[in-house]
């Protein structure tokens, strides 16, 4: 599909336009967090813990008195973060895997594959969690666990992708000129997986944005001084009938992100996929 044909979908799907466009705002209020707020969102405050909405607290404050605006807009820094560079890496060991399975077969592809069925059998905040007990919690060890249980369903499906283009005409001629093998899979066969991976990579943010708000809220994710969505939850439910507003701003911050996102990835899969046609 070309440039214009996606951006025509695209255009006429105004819900996937107006979710690129939320999730826009919130990666721009990550980055100018400092000069969007005049307060450190380290800093407490005693006298003015959780203070309800007023004027020089839009959202309120924290048990400690922290500007819990201030705390969600540095906390989309590590939430979002932990949603894109950890579905990054899963998405590059997942694709490797799964083009290496449907493109060698036989033995490689049934170890590859035994391995991902392992991987998919347990529930993803389970395994999280095993993982986040091993190897350590922290920004590092959340990062890495989520690469980790995330790889086996990118994996399947690229290797589902493999295989279909394995049979295709073109790569049937480039194997008759005696193309090698490795230039087969990475130039013929690697590029008509593309559009699958944008589809899973949209998909995959969100619910790597999950998981690490479920490690974090279970005290196994990201750790004080740093903050993130989850962890502001965690540390605000033990006020829900007091101050709901310390849980209640990082839990609409999720839901808007991860609605936007599956939303993007509904869009981009209606545009990329080329046996559906638009409306």
């Amino acid at each position: 599909m070309n440039r214009d044909k996606l951006l025509q979908l695209m255009r006429e799907n105004k819900v996937a336009v107006l979710s690129a466009l939320v999730i826009l705002l919130f990666v721009l209020a990550a980055v100018f967090a400092p000069f969007l707020t005049p307060y450190d969102p380290k800093e407490m405050d005693i006298l003015h813990r959780l203070s309800g909405p007023d004027a020089a607290h839009l959202l309120g404050t924290d048990e400690g008195g922290r500007d819990i605006l201030t705390r969600m807009l540095y906390g989309a820094r590590v939430s979002l973060l932990a949603g894109v560079l950890p579905t990054l890496m899963s998405m590059l060991l997942g694709t490797a895997l799964g083009l290496l399975s449907g493109f060698a077969g036989g033995v490689v592809d049934e170890i590859i594959m035994r391995i991902a069925d392992v991987m998919l059998a347990f529930p993803s905040t389970l395994l999280a969690m095993l993982i986040v007990y091993t190897i350590g919690g922290g920004l590092t060890g959340v990062f890495l666990t989520l690469a980790l249980v995330n790889w086996a369903g990118v994996a399947r499906v690229v290797r589902a992708e493999t295989l279909r283009l394995r049979g295709s005409v073109f790569v049937t001629a480039a194997r008759s000129i005696g193309v090698p093998q490795t230039r087969i899979a990475l130039r013929h066969i690697l590029p008509g997986c593309i559009p699958t991976m944008i589809v899973l990579f949209t998909l995959g943010v969100p619910s790597a944005i999950l998981t690490e708000s479920s490690l974090s809220f279970l005290g196994l994710g990201i750790q004080p001084p740093a903050t993130s969505w989850g962890l502001m939850i965690n540390q605000g439910r033990q006020y829900l009938y007091t101050a709901p507003w310390c849980s209640f701003a990082p839990c609409v911050a999720i839901m808007l992100i991860v609605l936007a996102f599956n939303f993007l990835g509904d869009g981009l899969r209606d545009a990329l996929d080329p046996h559906l046609e638009s409306k």
